[in-house]
């Protein structure tokens, strides 16, 4: 084997990049895929059609420790260039699982999660609650853990997310570096229950308190430059309460950053900080200008009767042509949905636009997209259906109903499409003791149910209420209690087209590489030899699928020490405009 080696190892990169330049890299490292928190992904392979015959992978292992309340994480080039699933949970175990068989790569505990002592609280054991944040260029993951011991304690993490080791200067003691106004961050009466932000260089984390609301907890973001995690600045409500309650917790529109905080207590009448969309200048710092915070007018009854304004974390949404266009969306526990200008929030004043939009809405991740007929947010109304809004394009803007649909469980949507605009489809779990505990597609313009659940290989279990899934590469990923599910269309995996400009203008998008597909050419001209290539190093199942997406048939001959296999691979007749159908093994060393 070692001559036939030696002659394909030079030939292999120029045929390969002749055909493809490059090999488009997906990640989804935050909450909802981007800052905006819109919660859109932009993969060509989920047209309707695949997306009504999407079946669960049950090759696909997943099984992990502990409950989950958070979304999952994407990251490719992992160990031996395999893509990784990144799954924390409730018992502080951190996961990274192969991306296509689901087997774990790596995983570390940090650390004793919390199972009693605590004044109030729903979550047993606590350990990570929030979605956490990647960094791709450090190759860094960022998460907040409680921590049980003598002083039961909010940490905040980064590991390397390639080997799991943790991060020199990490992790950061909450109690020991936070503060803001005289008050010191007790991590007893908090929570941390919303997803975490980067945003030019800085880690942001939000708190809220415990279910019950007990003690004297604040809403705070902290935050933490990620090569100086010494340097801690904090921002926190000045009255007691005004968590951030919200799956989606911190929104950015890549510089400044925006939560949404919930109701306060003992204010004497004077706003606090509570029911508030807060707007944070980097640091966090806040200016306690009109501008940079909004509050409804009714904030004080709002307050008396526990109905938070973030019962949904901030979502930013760019609405062309209207005036103002630059929006931020909050959804609250009285089931009103508000629209405010993001670049100048205005203080405590009446909304850009405001809607009664039925239920009660909590805790959950709302989305947006846009398709050729408008602008549209959408969110788990209650815990009994799915509801889109249009968002018009006039001055000012205005929300009006677009669909409904009666959907139990109370998990949050996420958005398909397959180029930004067109076939899109809102997905959501039917999650929570009260649903069904499978994947629901929806027509993005009409709700037309486009997925209606699967089969009984399709049925989960165990799902958390307010989580949401990912896409990737033709792929669901959706992470319940001990066990993470892949979802997958058919006929394999296509490279992405380039992913559209997130909802939020201001915020960069990384310009992915063109779609992972073969040159088509109706006639070709044999020549006596073709190169293939060359999956050195890279275990068998990924190269098989590597070799399986890209349009080859694969067949397995012999398995190397290690999992690392002889394949044969044969080459379908005219690919690359010049080859005939020519079997060529290969031996991964």
């Amino acid at each position: 084997m070692r001559p036939l080696f030696s002659i394909l190892s030079l030939a292999v990169a120029a045929l390969w990049s002749s055909v493809l330049p490059t090999i488009a890299q997906v990640s989804v490292t935050q909450e909802h895929n981007h800052l905006s928190r819109d919660g859109l992904y932009v993969d060509s392979a989920f047209t309707p059609s695949a997306a009504a015959n999407v079946a669960r992978d049950l090759n696909f292992n997943g099984t992990i420790s502990g409950n989950v309340y958070a979304q999952p994480l994407y990251i490719e080039n992992g160990p031996g260039g395999v893509s990784m699933v990144i799954v924390v949970t409730e018992s502080n175990n951190v996961y990274a699982l192969d991306s296509l068989t689901g087997t774990v790569i790596w995983q570390r505990n940090i650390g004793p999660p919390v199972t009693a002592g605590l004044p109030c609280g729903n979550i047993n054991p606590l350990g990570v609650t929030g979605t956490p944040v990647l960094d791709l260029a450090s190759r860094s993951l960022f998460f907040d853990a409680m921590i049980d011991g003598a002083t039961k304690k909010h940490f905040i993490y980064s590991l390397n997310v390639d080997t799991g080791a943790t991060n020199p200067g990490w992790p950061v003691d909450v109690n020991a570096t936070a503060t803001y106004n005289g008050m010191t961050f007790t991590s007893l009466v908090q929570n941390e229950r919303a997803a975490l932000g980067l945003v030019n260089g800085v880690v942001y984390v939000p708190y809220s308190g415990h279910n019950g609301d007990c003690g004297t907890y604040h809403g705070w973001v902290i935050g933490v430059p990620i090569n100086n995690p010494s340097s801690v600045t904090a921002w926190a409500t000045r009255a007691v309460g005004g968590g951030i309650w919200g799956h989606g917790g911190v929104a950015s529109d890549g510089t400044n950053m925006f939560v949404v905080t919930g109701n306060t207590f003992n204010t004497g009448g004077t706003w606090s900080g509570g029911e508030a969309i807060i707007r944070l200048q980097g640091g966090p710092i806040f200016s306690g200008n009109p501008a940079d915070y909004w509050v409804p007018t009714n904030w004080l009854s709002l307050d008396n009767g526990d109905t938070d304004l973030g019962g949904c974390g901030a979502v930013l949404i760019d609405v062309p042509g209207g005036t103002p266009s630059q929006l931020v969306l909050a959804l609250g526990k009285d089931g009103n949905a508000y629209l405010l200008n993001r670049n100048n929030l205005g203080g405590i004043i009446a909304p850009v636009a405001s809607a009664n939009v039925d239920g009660v809405i909590r805790g959950q991740s709302a989305a947006a997209y846009r398709t050729n007929q408008g602008t549209y947010f959408v969110f788990r109304a209650g815990s009994s259906a799915i509801s889109a809004y249009k968002i018009t394009a006039t001055n000012p803007p205005a929300i009006a109903p677009a669909w409904s649909v009666s959907q139990s469980g109370q998990g949050s949507p996420w958005v398909t499409t397959t180029d930004g605009t067109n076939n899109v489809i809102v997905w959501v779990a039917g999650s929570d003791s009260g649903g069904d505990q499978r994947l629901h597609g929806y027509n993005g313009d009409t709700g037309a149910v486009v997925y209606a659940g699967g089969g009984a290989n399709e049925l989960m279990t165990n799902t958390r209420k307010w989580n949401t899934g990912i896409v990737a590469r033709g792929r669901i990923y959706f992470a319940a209690d001990n066990k993470v599910y892949s979802f997958k269309v058919p006929g394999g995996t296509p490279t992405p087209t380039p992913t559209a400009t997130p909802t939020a203008t201001p915020v960069p998008t990384p310009t992915p590489t063109p779609t992972l597909t073969p040159t088509p050419t109706p006639t070709a001209t044999p020549i006596s030899q073709c190169t293939v290539p060359n999956f050195i190093g890279v275990r068998l199942n990924r190269a098989q699928s590597i070799w399986s997406n890209a349009g080859f048939t694969t067949r397995v001959t012999t398995v190397g020490p290690g999992g690392h296999g002889i394949t044969s691979q044969s080459l379908p007749a005219g690919y690359a405009g010049s080859c005939t159908t020519t079997t060529i093994t290969l031996t991964a060393r």
